[in-house]
């Protein structure tokens, strides 16, 4: 019997180890041993420009001019959002902004207002 845990993601048993990481057959999930207590939860941290870390409801400065996707406006930097929401996926901050409306923002474009 083997005594590799079970997959954090789909509780499969059958988990295989590849070098120093653990692979799931049935889901495809890949951790390392030594953080595979801690991948269970699936936190994600999300980090401005400067490394602040991100919560849902801050508000962030845009550091650089934006072209937007489908118009010919341009989103100016330090333009102010307030209230994010963090979503995953490769832009990672979904706010609205007044004058353009909803838009998803990449963070390594904005910086955390203290």
């Amino acid at each position: 019997m083997s005594s590799l845990p079970n997959c954090p993601k789909c509780h499969s048993e059958y988990t295989y180890e590849d070098g120093s990481l653990l692979i799931c057959p049935e889901c495809a999930h890949e951790w390392s041993l030594e953080s595979g207590a801690e991948d269970s939860g699936d936190i994600k941290i999300v980090k401005d420009a400067n490394g602040n870390i991100l919560n849902d409801g801050d508000s962030v400065t845009v550091i650089k001019d934006l072209k937007v996707k489908g118009s010919s406006s341009v989103l100016k930097i330090g333009t102010r959002v307030k209230n994010i929401r963090l979503v995953d996926g490769d832009h990672n901050i979904d706010c609205k902004i007044e004058g353009f409306g909803a838009m998803k923002l990449k963070s390594e474009f904005v910086k955390k207002i203290l």
